[in-house]
């Protein structure tokens, strides 16, 4: 089965969206917890949180088009510039799912949802007490993606909560050990598992290593 360009435009609106959000294959699967200026939390599952630098610290995440709906995660950020990014484990799958839905802005998706908030010194974004792997962020900037209406938040990572079992003593994370999942398209959930690990890739010993 193949897909020109006028194939996906013609495809109905529903189709299409499933097709081009599941085509780039499994992704993070996170929870993003910030709180209102009115002190309301609110919790939103994010599936593009993408590494973008080890000094500094950074990573981002894409927000949907902003306008035509309210979008709380993307307002709270910008007003109190913190918020936390939470992997989601495979029992709370469902849990993590249901925050997606359309809340009115007084309802924190925490409750709604059967989250609790948990909070660290220094980070006023609230972090989710279920998960194991926990980020605290201090916004930096965002960049606007004007050919999708999209936006790019990026942030510091100012703080690291996570097990010890799971890191090793390089610094690498074994993610099937703490039961992450990954998302595929909007609504279908993977657990991971380590298939293998290689060493830094060197020119000089792609020879040896591929034999």
């Amino acid at each position: 089965m193949q897909f020109n360009k006028n194939d996906i435009s013609s495809l109905g609106r529903v189709t299409r969206l499933k097709l081009i959000n599941s085509i780039t294959g499994v992704k993070p699967a996170n929870l993003v917890g910030t709180k209102s200026k009115k002190g309301v939390s609110n919790l939103a599952i994010i599936s593009s949180v993408v590494h973008l630098s080890s000094d500094p610290a950074l990573i981002g995440f894409i927000t949907r088009p902003c306008g035509k709906y309210r979008r709380d995660t993307y307002n709270n950020i910008m007003e109190q510039q913190q918020y936390t990014i939470n992997h989601i484990l495979e029992k709370d799958i469902k849990k993590a799912h249901y925050t997606s839905a359309k809340f009115d802005e007084s309802i924190s998706e925490f409750e709604a949802c059967g989250f609790q908030e948990e909070y660290i010194d220094g980070i006023e974004a609230p972090f989710v007490k279920e998960c194991e792997i926990k980020i605290g962020l201090q916004y930096q900037e965002h960049v606007k993606i004007t050919s999708s209406n999209t936006t790019l938040i990026i942030g510091e990572i100012i703080h690291i909560s996570l097990p010890s079992e799971i890191l090793d003593q390089n610094g690498y994370m074994d993610l099937s050990t703490s039961k992450s999942v990954g998302i595929s398209g909007l609504n279908s959930y993977y657990s991971l598992s380590l298939l293998d690990s290689f060493p830094y890739a060197r020119v000089e010993n792609i020879h040896q290593e591929l034999m």
